[in-house]
């Protein structure tokens, strides 16, 4: 079943796409429309769904113990690299309100049907790769410090990672390394699935104008970051659950954030 809106795949469809840059007021004014997209039907049903097979793993890698434990902080924070995949039905929601048209949640899932759903996955399996790039930095980085005397128990790790220079050079080095991969998706991705959801496209173009954007507005795009960084953390302490609500606001807010910064 086509997408009524989409356009073809060839053509037109690759021709340059135009960035501008966008403020601090634009990004207060995505997450507010974010806000109101999300109470206007709310998809934190869907979001609980996803949610909790990402706690059933992080606490599998709890109790597993050992060298295991290791991998809690990259999957904890890592997560967060593959939201954009999760939100692709949000921006579809959100366009066809932009647009006047029925966006009743049933239509979230017609991004599946869409002319460039090969991209979407292409850039998708670029995320996965980038996420599994983070664990085995993260892994790499335990061994380098701890590996010699891994801590037999979560308390034995949060002690080590505080108290001893190992533990502190491993909480220094993961977290820039973390920055550095977290940077990568932000310049590469900030834009480029509502992009390939509203015009179509190739992958590479979808990427580069993300990229084109980031570069643009560097400065705001920093603090779009940030800001996601600090709600997805809020939103992550009472067991996750606050997930439900601040994944699709910030789904929804994304796309404000892309019609902003693109003609």
């Amino acid at each position: 079943m086509p997408v009524p809106h989409a356009p073809t795949l060839s053509g037109a469809d690759e021709s340059h796409v135009s960035v501008h840059s966008v403020t601090m007021s634009d990004l207060s004014d995505a997450l507010r429309k974010g806000v109101s997209d999300f109470w206007r039907h709310p998809s934190h049903y869907l979001f609980i769904a996803l949610i909790y097979p990402v706690m059933g793993i992080v606490l599998a890698v709890w109790s597993a113990g050992g060298s295991a434990f290791s991998l809690l902080y990259p999957l904890a924070t890592g997560f967060a690299l593959l939201g954009p995949v999760a939100a692709l039905g949000l921006y579809e929601l959100s366009r066809r309100r932009e647009q006047g048209l029925d966006d009743s949640p049933r239509h979230a899932l017609s991004v599946l049907h869409h002319p460039a759903i090969g991209s979407m996955l292409v850039v998708g399996l670029y995320l996965a790769v980038v996420f599994a790039a983070w664990l085995a930095a993260a892994a790499a980085l335990y061994n380098a410090f701890l590996g010699a005397n891994p801590p037999e128990g979560i308390l034995e790790l949060i002690t080590a990672t505080l108290t001893t220079p190992a533990g502190q050079g491993l909480l220094l080095w993961g977290n820039v390394v973390g920055i550095g991969f977290a940077l990568l998706v932000l310049a590469t991705t900030a834009i480029a699935f509502p992009l390939l959801v509203d015009r179509g496209g190739s992958a590479g173009r979808a990427i580069a104008t993300s990229i084109r954007a980031f570069f643009a507005s560097p400065a705001t795009f920093l603090a779009w970051g940030l800001i996601v960084a600090a709600i997805l953390l809020v939103a992550s302490i009472p067991l996750f659950v606050g997930l439900a609500i601040a994944l699709p606001i910030l789904g929804h807010a994304t796309w404000h954030l892309y019609r902003k910064a693109t003609d």
